[in-house]
């Protein structure tokens, strides 16, 4: 176990209040430090559990924040509780608002055309300071394309990654070692939230834990990769019993 994490199948999550992590986020920030950010909810694990290589990758992300009840439900079972769950969708928006109140540059990656020209129209809308450097779709040839030329041009404080996991994290690890500064964080299906064309779960829902099931029940499509949650619990109860 790393200082001040919890190790939950293989993943060292930082057990830290969200507070903490935005001003940690927000240190690096402000000295101009890269960063690789993940925010794992139990089927990210689980991929992870299942895929040694994007499991490398997750592993070498400079801070991994549990964004799931699983994941702090699974950390009381193993008897090593973690603080709080850190939302990713919070933690993208708390972003936002720093860099409204200190100007800070962000790049969007990700989503469809529409969906990513919505979001940063509700970006400028909602964070007038917020300056978006660039933005591009996610659907673009990997081999061929000149984003990390355009990115690096951009000089971004932050930038958002939308491509869905494992793509978004694959990215990032492929592409990080080209900048020399970005806090860069996969934000997955936020994207279609911030372009307005998902609705977040309703408060009631996120205090009782159970955004996941509100957003199985709004995208009945989802129950496939539901499936992971049951399959992590199963290696968690597996572990304590092996204790």
């Amino acid at each position: 176990m790393k200082n001040n994490s919890v190790k939950v199948l293989g993943i060292d999550f930082a057990n830290k209040g969200f507070d903490e992590v935005v001003g940690s986020l927000l240190s690096r920030i402000k000295s101009n430090r890269k960063a690789f950010i993940v925010t794992a909810n139990p089927e990210i694990v689980m991929y992870a559990h299942e895929h040694p290589d994007y499991k490398k990758i997750i592993q070498s992300a400079d801070m991994v924040v549990p964004d799931g009840f699983g994941i702090i439900l699974a950390s009381k079972i193993l008897n090593t509780p973690i603080i709080e769950r850190v939302a990713g969708y919070d933690l993208m928006v708390r972003l936002l608002e720093l860099g409204n109140e200190n100007q800070l540059k962000i790049y969007l990656l990700g989503g469809r055309e529409e969906t990513n020209q919505k979001a940063v129209a509700n970006i400028n809308r909602q964070y007038p300071n917020v300056q978006i450097v660039g933005s591009h779709h996610g659907f673009f040839d990997w081999e061929k394309n000149k984003i990390t030329a355009e990115i690096k041009a951009a000089s971004p404080d932050i930038i958002f990654v939308a491509l869905g996991f494992p793509k978004q994290e694959q990215w990032i690890a492929r592409n990080l070692d080209q900048f020399s500064k970005g806090l860069f964080m996969g934000v997955g299906g936020s994207i279609d939230v911030l372009a307005g064309e998902v609705q977040r779960a309703p408060r009631f829902w996120q205090k009782m834990n159970l955004e996941w099931f509100y957003r199985l029940i709004s995208q009945p499509s989802r129950w496939r990769r539901m499936l992971a949650i049951p399959r992590f619990l199963l290696q968690i109860f597996k572990i304590k019993l092996d204790k």
